[in-house]
């Protein structure tokens, strides 16, 4: 699970500036926190998307399932998302008013996404198949992964990833920009960083919505048995596989833990943002 860190990155301009270090260490401290406050629904999402059904999977227990996985690959994913995210950001250089900063963001944004990728779907592989199979340890999935399949085994599923992230970044910054520009003319002044994070927190639930089958495609890519058609990773296959055998239903499976996820991840990412930027910020002030 992902705490939407394309959007929030930029909140409140917080990235821009100085503080690269404060704002790059708060990323990974935020993320790493969202991901473990939210890991339940993460887990209750992809059970509902896993191929043998919710209770098979293992329904209500052992929600923390695989939390080791995501506890150690969350703080590199995000910062490699918001190295990749500034770097590109100053690449292109942009006047701060020109019409095509939202351009600038999206494929900004889309680029951190595939570098964090390079580091969140190993994790996410091994977290997955943990949470499905809760009375395997994180370890031993690991390492059957690697004697079985390779590293390539790590990385099934990376195509379908991306193939998710980039469409969410492109449908959720048009609409947290307008949503803020709308909120912004309401009031007659520029929105403050919590209604930045309540614009947001709408966008990204939008966004996971319409994204969630691509969301499920990754889910069974990542599942399948090594050998089978899914496990090749044709996305397009696997969208046909899931709605001739579940239909709509199929393709939307987990869409409200998903959501929710990414609605609350947003306001606790930028909390355990603010307060960490700002602890690292008085602390360098406080050296000699």
């Amino acid at each position: 699970m992902r705490a939407s860190f394309s959007s929030l990155g930029g909140v409140c301009g917080a990235m821009d500036g100085p503080g690269f270090t404060a704002s790059l260490v708060a990323g990974g401290v935020a993320g790493v926190a969202v991901d473990l406050i939210l890991f339940p629904l993460d887990t209750i999402k992809t059970r509902l998307q896993s191929p043998q059904g919710f209770n098979k999977a293992g329904g209500f227990r052992g929600i923390y399932a695989g939390v080791p996985s995501a506890a150690i690959g969350s703080f590199p994913n995000a910062a490699a998302f918001f190295i990749t995210y500034e770097y590109v950001k100053w690449l292109w250089h942009t006047d701060s008013s020109s019409y095509l900063m939202p351009v600038k963001h999206m494929l900004a944004a889309s680029a951190g996404e595939v570098v964090a990728c390079l580091i969140r779907v190993p994790s996410e592989v091994v977290k997955q198949r943990a949470q499905v199979s809760a009375s395997s340890r994180t370890f031993q999935i690991f390492s059957n992964i690697l004697y079985t399949e390779g590293i390539q085994g790590l990385y099934r599923g990376y195509k379908s990833t991306v193939l998710r992230e980039i469409p969410f970044s492109l449908v959720q910054f048009p609409l947290w920009e307008s949503l803020k520009a709308l909120w912004s003319w309401r009031q007659d002044h520029v929105v403050d960083c919590w209604q930045s994070a309540v614009c947001g927190a709408f966008a990204g639930g939008f966004a996971a919505a319409v994204t969630t089958p691509l969301d499920v495609v990754k889910t069974r890519i990542m599942l399948a048995k090594a050998g089978s058609s899914t496990a090749s990773g044709n996305v397009l296959s696997a969208l046909h596989g899931v709605w001739r055998t579940q239909g709509l239903s199929g393709l939307f499976a987990g869409v409200f833990p998903r959501m929710a996820a990414i609605s609350l991840g947003g306001f606790i990412f930028l909390g355990a943002y603010e307060q960490t930027r700002s602890l690292l910020l008085e602390l360098g002030r406080e050296r000699p």
